[in-house]
């Protein structure tokens, strides 16, 4: 598979899941989070699938496309560990969480994701729904959506 068709599988699978995640959690009350901004294409697609809860993002610098510029104050810069612990004393829960952070070095993210995952659970509220590139670790490993292979996105539910 050339590494476009496998571009475009992935970013089709990332788009599903989180259409499948947000009526997921229609019934939730919570924020939305995503940890990875990039060039805003998730957190674009985020406020405009979920117009009606506020959605906070995660990154270590802001370099997005300026049409996907957050507000201040849903903009938590810096290393994701003290951003999480951050939002967690905010007391405000997460009910979908988007995790796309990464080295581009398959073990050094896999590590990295591990290690977070204690701090994404403590902004996480209950049933809340997290959709992942990386595998993480203490959450209820969910199905997701019909018609994205396994292991090309990996869903989870908060305890």
């Amino acid at each position: 598979m050339s590494r476009l068709d496998s571009m475009l599988r992935r970013l089709t699978a990332q788009r599903d899941g989180l259409n499948w995640a947000a009526a997921q959690v229609a019934d939730l009350k919570g924020d939305v989070l995503d940890i990875g901004l990039g060039n805003g294409r998730t957190y674009d697609h985020l406020r405009e699938t979920l117009p009606d809860r506020r959605v906070r993002v995660i990154d270590r610098v802001l370099q997005c496309h300026p049409s996907c510029v957050p507000p201040e104050a849903d903009f938590l810069q810096g290393e994701a560990r003290p951003m999480l612990e951050q939002l967690a004393q905010e007391n405000a829960p997460v009910v979908l969480a988007h995790y796309d952070l990464g080295f581009g070095v398959k073990e050094k993210d896999v590590a990295e994701a591990a290690a977070l995952s204690p701090a994404i659970a403590a902004v996480m509220g209950p049933g809340g729904i997290i959709v992942s590139g990386q595998p993480l670790v203490g959450f209820e490993e969910l199905s997701g959506p019909e018609g994205i292979p396994p292991g090309r996105y990996l869903f989870y539910r908060a305890g």
